[in-house]
């Protein structure tokens, strides 16, 4: 019986001491654990004003009633999955003025955070968001129609009006050209050009036919210089020709417009003159141009031609052109109406940088309507053909 006892006793002093030690470790700070899960916490009615909240893990908790104006969040680390938090209840209406977040790492995954009921309308004018790292925040539904940003000074974003020497007006900005001087834009630089349409021989009424056409100015406005005639190669060494002298302007992306004025040596006349010149659709170079004369007397001449090419060198160029005249001057063989109609086919060869095309062709030409009587009274021809030869070139 004596032993029995002994051991009861021995038994309940052992359970003593384990009780007592269970509480002094419980007591005891240095075994609590420093980074606390606090996902299942309800923190709605905590005053956390005060807190430092450096280490604190907070992926799962609860923020909805809390009011965090004087916390210092500078050291908080939010880098971990923060896609669960609900903000719905945040009340930051308060003077948040001197919240530093500056030291805040929110670089984790907070694609899910919701803060569409957080209340912003507070004074933030000081809050220093600097090194805040919000890459994965989503804000799309956050209310923040309470906010005042009438005193935040944006005067350093871009935007407004630029200051008057903000660029220099030929856009170097103090820097020289160098060598080259200064660049133009070849639109406005003045430049020249000569084209020679016809520059050949017919053999069967023995002339030369000729017309060119020279100009200088820029893409917008020049003056041209244009004539077009025959010159005889018999005894009487005769040149027939009309030459005018006019203003070229762009009227659309295929015309042009021409006026000037011009004379004529087959009737020893001057005239204001008129026309459009370009290209009509499929390619057809189109040319209509008006000769008012002193007498009153109006020509008319309109031309079409086109290019079909048989390779990268070969063309084929066939031409016409229609005279029509007013009124009638029996002293010129002239009447009333379409008085000529001139054809050619030409067969060229384009070298030299296609800026030489040596060519040979036939040529048809016929009076028309009283025209015919006219010079069969006058025993001139009504229609005449001929070989041609000649060459066309432009610089």
């Amino acid at each position: 019986m004596k032993i029995h006892k002994v051991g009861l006793r021995f038994a309940g002093v052992s359970s003593l001491v384990l009780l007592a030690s269970s509480f002094a470790n419980a007591a005891d700070p240095s075994t609590v654990k420093k980074d606390m899960t606090m996902s299942d916490m309800d923190h709605s009615s905590m005053d956390m004003s005060n807190m430092d909240h450096g280490s604190m893990d907070m992926s799962g908790m609860d923020m909805s009633g809390m009011d965090m104006s004087d916390m210092d969040h500078s050291s908080m680390d939010m880098s971990g999955n923060m896609s669960d938090m609900d903000h719905s209840g945040m009340d930051m209406s308060g003077d948040m003025s001197d919240m530093d977040h500056s030291g805040m790492d929110m670089s984790g995954d907070m694609s899910d955070m919701d803060h569409s009921g957080m209340d912003m309308s507070g004074d933030m004018s000081d809050m220093d968001h600097s090194g805040m790292d919000m890459s994965g925040m989503d804000h799309s539904k956050m209310d923040m129609s309470g906010m005042d940003h009438g005193s935040m000074d944006m005067s350093g974003t871009q935007g407004g009006k630029a200051p008057a020497d903000a660029r220099s007006p030929d856009y170097s900005n103090g820097v020289p050209y160098g060598r080259f001087g200064k660049p133009v834009m070849m639109d406005s630089l003045p430049l020249w050009g000569v084209s020679v349409e016809t520059l050949g021989y017919q053999f069967e009424n023995d002339q030369i036919d000729f017309e060119f056409d020279t100009w200088y100015g820029t893409d917008s406005n020049r003056v041209t210089l244009r004539s077009e005639g025959s010159a005889q190669t018999n005894d009487d060494k005769e040149i027939d020709s009309l030459t005018s002298l006019a203003y070229w302007k762009p009227l659309g992306i295929f015309w042009n417009g021409e006026a000037g004025i011009a004379y004529n040596t087959e009737n020893d006349k001057s005239a204001i003159m008129a026309g459009i010149v370009g290209t009509a659709p499929y390619f057809v170079e189109t040319d209509a141009r008006a000769y008012l004369y002193t007498d009153g007397q109006v020509q008319l001449d309109l031309g079409t031609a086109y290019e079909w090419r048989l390779d990268q060198r070969w063309v084929v160029r066939p031409e016409v052109q229609l005279t029509a005249f007013s009124k009638d001057d029996t002293d010129n063989g002239i009447t009333k109406g379409f008085n000529e109609l001139e054809t050619e086919v030409r067969l060229a060869y384009e070298t030299l940088s296609r800026q030489l095309s040596p060519y040979v062709g036939f040529s048809y030409a016929s009076a028309l309507g009283d025209a015919r009587d006219l010079r069969r009274q006058e025993n001139v021809a009504v229609d005449s053909n001929s070989l041609t030869a000649g060459v066309m070139f432009w610089f």
